[in-house]
């Protein structure tokens, strides 16, 4: 338990990086989601990460509100990754420990969180997977 400690997502991130655009359609976003099975992508602008869209963003589109009819189906999936994606976002870079990822997870309910370099380049994400496999290895080293 004391290795994980020490241990930083650089040595567990996933560093080829599926991302999308911001002017991709919802209904390309939930087949690349049901093909990758990821939980979410991060959505690029010239480069430069503008953005993380999940599968939680889109059954938000389809929640009931009191000023809010349901939508046609076909309405929805035509938005784009633009209009749901969360502009604000949590990074973590490589040099991160393991203990302040599991610590971000945990309070803020998120399921990977994207890495960027110090120039804010993507280089990576880091999964609750990841995680488990890092606590899983150092337990057993």
């Amino acid at each position: 338990m004391y290795r994980f400690l020490e241990q930083t997502v650089d040595g567990y991130m996933t560093r080829n990086v599926r991302t999308v655009r911001r002017d991709l359609d919802m209904l390309e976003l939930s087949e690349m989601f049901e093909r990758d099975d990821f939980n979410s992508y991060p959505v690029e602008d010239d480069g430069q990460v503008v953005g993380i869209v999940t599968k939680f963003d889109i059954l938000k589109c389809f929640a009931f509100t009191p000023s809010q009819m349901l939508p046609r189906y076909q309405d929805l999936m035509s938005r784009t990754v633009g209009d749901v994606m969360t502009p604000e976002f949590i990074y973590v870079s490589p040099d991160t420990r393991l203990t302040r990822v599991l610590q971000i997870m945990v309070e803020h309910r998120i399921r990977s969180i994207i890495v960027l370099d110090g120039a804010q380049k993507l280089v990576g994400i880091i999964a609750r997977e990841d995680v488990i496999k890092a606590l899983k290895a150092t337990a057993t080293g």
